[in-house]
């Protein structure tokens, strides 16, 4: 007998995780610092995790360290065929368990993990999101720390708030209440490499909602999410409600996809792996071959920008240029990647950028003093030079701060800013992912033309923002911009969305817009069941209008 069903149980009001400083002299820095120097101190080998048992292939890659080429952090093993499907017998076998527990008791679980990380953990994971992926502390705290505890937290509660929206009316002899189902079948969790959060919240999301998990952590970032996979397994997880299985896309992803089982994929990635991923979707809906439609939910690129208003303040968009473009060098989705900047404040905010760039210092991230860092990998570091080296040789570009670039070490591309008298340059249309901000300036006469320009330019809807002190012209971009991205900033940079206060995501090729760290996206992991049941119910067919007058 559950003695929970004797309880109506209220979550905790979940508030933003405090964001520890790092400052000298403060216990975290020491502590960090320590957790770092353990880590680098030692290799280690990630298994897959199946059912809740390690699983090991033999077929190995290196956790590397994009900052410094001699580090090796250890090895994971990588899954195959035969692996993801024991990964989809194990999700399929734990979900009737999984599902028939009260969500309150699910609920337990996740948030006694956000208090795991937010205690024992915190700096174990913070030190291999800094390693493996080349984030500075604070990048790291704000990431693999506070977000990825706000999502435990705040979904947790959103989920209690699902529960309890029924509906609001029942007419006499009648009972109306809705039941929020899980999926028929499994949720793939597909990651990207960029954030520790965002790879943590892609599985226990649909979790969180009765739903049984194959999670595919990105390939260049198995480091931190191996250890977030153990700190579930403390907290409570039964075996195999969450499945662990690192491997290329092609090796995990095309078994996954022919899996009748098959039943929503949350996936944070590329627009081109998004949309092929669709596609296979759909050609096997053609097909008959799933059970019922799968959920698609997906957050994929952007091409994200900030316009300026000759009313702007300088300082402050200056600042929102080298944070927005440069913070984590430039590896978010929400990056500033292209700027439109009014003729009149050329030459006073390109000042300021400089000035500010020139104080960036650049190296391994176990030095705190370093704000910039390392991109991930070769081929990361190979795409985005390219761009550079474009700019370079271009007629209708310069390349105004920056440029260089050197990988003798590890992935180094210092901050770069070009300037381009087209508003079509290519670095102002593709997507880069790296430290590359692209300015195109344009007259003060014609701010609602560029604003258009804007809203034209690029296929992806992420983010975005103004800068203007003047409050017309703000109400002018707001209408004017109102489809180009899915979270719009108002006088601050285009990155930063916190759990619980901006609902992230965005529309058009960046994505389904289901907003991570809302109801909304754990509303998408639930299927709806009506029920309708009547007290009294009628004993024969005829209704009143056929009597005789």
């Amino acid at each position: 007998m559950n003695l929970l069903n004797n309880a109506v149980i209220n979550i905790p009001t979940p508030v933003n995780e405090p964001v520890l400083s790092y400052a000298p002299g403060t216990p975290e820095r020491q502590k960090l610092k320590d957790a770092l120097e353990e880590l680098k101190s030692q290799q280690i080998e990630v298994p897959l995790i199946i059912g809740g048992k390690e699983v090991r292939t033999g077929n190995t890659a290196k956790i590397a360290c994009p900052h410094d080429h001699s580090i090796e952090l250890g090895q994971y093993h990588k899954a195959g065929p035969k692996e993801v499907q024991m990964a989809i017998d194990a999700a399929m076998a734990a979900k009737p368990v999984w599902e028939s527990l009260r969500w309150e008791e699910r609920s337990a679980i996740f948030l006694k993990a956000a208090d795991l990380l937010s205690g024992p953990y915190r700096f174990l994971i913070n030190a291999a999101t800094m390693l493996n992926i080349s984030k500075n502390p604070f990048q790291a705290e704000i990431d693999s720390a506070c977000e990825l505890i706000d999502f435990l937290r705040f979904n947790v509660f959103f989920a209690s708030e699902i529960y309890r929206e029924q509906p609001m009316y029942s007419s006499k002899d009648i009972w109306n209440y809705v039941q929020h189902r899980p999926l028929e079948g499994f949720v793939f969790a597909v990651a990207p490499f960029n954030f520790t959060a965002i790879s943590g919240n892609l599985p226990t999301s649909p979790a969180i909602m009765g739903n049984t998990v194959v999670w595919k952590p990105a390939s260049s970032a198995v480091f931190a999410p191996y250890y977030f996979m153990k700190l579930l397994q403390e907290a409570g997880l039964p075996d195999g409600v969450i499945n662990f299985v690192p491997g290329s896309g092609s090796d995990v992803g095309d078994t996954i996809l022919a899996s009748p089982d098959f039943n929503g994929i949350h996936f944070t990635g590329s627009t081109p792996v998004f949309q092929s991923m669709w596609k296979e979707i759909g050609a096997n809906l053609a097909k008959d071959h799933y059970k019922t439609y799968p959920r698609i939910v997906g957050e994929t690129g952007g091409k994200d920008f900030i316009f300026a208003h000759s009313s702007a303040n300088v300082a402050a968009l200056a600042t929102a240029m080298v944070r927005g473009a440069f913070e984590y060098q430039g590896q978010k989705c929400s990056a500033a990647s292209r700027t439109y900047l009014p003729e009149s404040l050329k030459d006073a905010v390109l000042a300021e950028v400089k000035n500010q760039v020139s104080r960036i210092k650049t190296g391994d991230v176990c030095d705190f003093g370093n704000f910039f860092n390392a991109v991930i990998d070769k081929g990361a570091f190979k795409s985005i030079t390219e761009y550079i080296d474009y700019a370079k040789t271009a007629d209708d570009a310069e390349i105004v701060i920056g440029g260089g670039y050197d990988d003798s070490k590890g992935w180094f591309i210092e901050p770069t800013l070009i300037v381009t008298t087209n508003p079509k340059f290519k670095t102002m249309e593709e997507e880069i992912f790296g430290p590359v901000l692209t300015v195109y300036c344009y007259p003060d006469a014609e701010y609602e033309q560029t604003l258009e320009l804007c809203d034209q330019t690029s296929p992806f809807s992420l983010t975005g923002a103004v800068f203007a002190q003047e409050r017309t012209a703000i109400s002018l971009a707001l209408t004017k911009l109102e489809n180009a991205s899915g979270n719009f900033y108002i006088n601050d940079k285009p990155t930063g969305a916190v759990v619980g206060q901006q609902p992230f995501g965005g529309g058009r090729a960046s994505g389904t817009n289901d907003k991570a760290g809302s109801k909304q996206n754990l509303m998408r992991w639930a299927s709806v069941r009506t029920i309708k049941e009547n007290f009294v119910p009628p004993t024969s067919f005829e209704y009143p209008f056929l009597d005789e007058e």
